[in-house]
């Protein structure tokens, strides 16, 4: 939020977190609640958890929604309520980003995606590898379950997650010295203070 704001601007931006918080609660219950209900009728250790632990669960996937849809609600009527040198500026900024990004060829876009998703990414990959990892040491039929999923699963899936952890540092790697290279001079500030 803007300094030296009027009361009306921060009645609309208090209405617009409450709007976000709204949202983020009812979009998120609407998914936790089901959910919930589904385990407890499906799966008996579910059921035998106690009944504030079935409730944590469900605050732990409603609490962050309600939070991160309450700040982009925020940040969106900031955005719209911009005014004068600063938002011809960050205009002029979005609109060199999008030029950018419209020049970009497609390996050129996915080698950017995934260096700002990199976490993203690095849990995807764990995730999926695990996944397929397990699917495969599966059909070994000269294991135990447990030396299956505890040793065989993990281990290939470690192995690949390593091999995606290389691969992230190289992204970021040649990114730092790629804006090593191509250093531009933001003269945001500039333009602010003589505006």
């Amino acid at each position: 939020m803007k300094v030296g704001v009027s009361a009306e601007e921060m009645q609309g931006y208090n209405a617009a977190i409450v709007r976000g918080a709204t949202e983020g609660f009812f979009s998120s219950l609407a998914f936790a609640a089901p959910a919930s209900f589904l385990l407890h009728r499906r799966w008996a250790y579910y059921r035998a958890l106690p009944l504030p632990l079935k409730f944590m669960g469900t605050v732990m996937v409603i609490a962050p929604c309600v939070s991160i849809q309450a700040e982009r609600r925020g940040l969106e009527y900031d955005r719209l309520h911009w005014t004068g040198a600063g938002k011809m500026e960050m205009d002029r900024v979005t609109a060199e980003k999008e030029a950018e990004w419209k020049a970009l060829s497609l390996g050129q876009k996915a080698r950017d995606w995934a260096i700002r998703h990199q976490y993203s990414v690095i849990f995807g990959s764990w995730a999926l590898s695990m996944a397929v990892s397990g699917a495969i040491v599966w059909r070994n039929k000269h294991q135990t379950a447990s030396q299956k999923v505890i040793v065989q699963a993990r281990l290939w899936a470690q192995g690949l997650t390593l091999g995606v952890f290389l691969a992230a540092a190289l992204l970021t790697q040649s990114n730092r010295e790629d804006a090593a290279a191509n250093r531009k001079v933001s003269e945001f500030r500039l333009v602010i203070l003589i505006c």
